[in-house]
């Protein structure tokens, strides 16, 4: 199944994290390129936090989706920082997440290309050992 996240659910889960951050202090927002990126940047204008070009301790972590763990889990003891998906396709622990996914959810994100969705996905089971 295919999920074709819209930039309205986008703003709309934007507004979700920083109702839920913005009580909160942070060093900085660090997007985890590729997928963060875009959450992160507008994270960062929404919270008036600088955007950063790497976690350090106390900083807001951000990425698209937690699928496997493994790019997250990569940040996960930085001390004091946050982390926060947009989809995650497991329950959260450590991490929070705006919606949960099932796992054969493929997910298309507004500045994805949707053309090249298919393809992406089919690599990504590929290269993963999913299919």
């Amino acid at each position: 199944m295919i999920n074709y996240f819209t930039w309205s659910e986008f703003d709309k889960a934007v507004e979700q994290i920083a109702n839920k951050c913005k009580f909160l202090e942070f060093s900085g927002i660090y997007g985890v390129p590729r997928g963060g990126l875009c959450l992160a940047v507008a994270l960062s204008h929404k919270l008036k936090i600088n955007l950063i070009s790497e976690p350090k301790i106390n900083s807001l972590i951000v990425d698209d989706v937690y699928e496997t763990g493994i790019t997250l889990n990569s940040y996960k003891y930085i001390e004091g920082a946050m982390f926060f998906v947009l989809f995650s396709k497991s329950n959260p622990t450590w991490w929070n997440s705006v919606f949960i996914s099932d796992k054969s959810e493929w997910i298309v994100f507004p500045w994805e290309n949707n053309l090249n969705s298919h393809i992406e996905r089919h690599e990504y089971i590929k290269k993963r050992g999913l299919s």
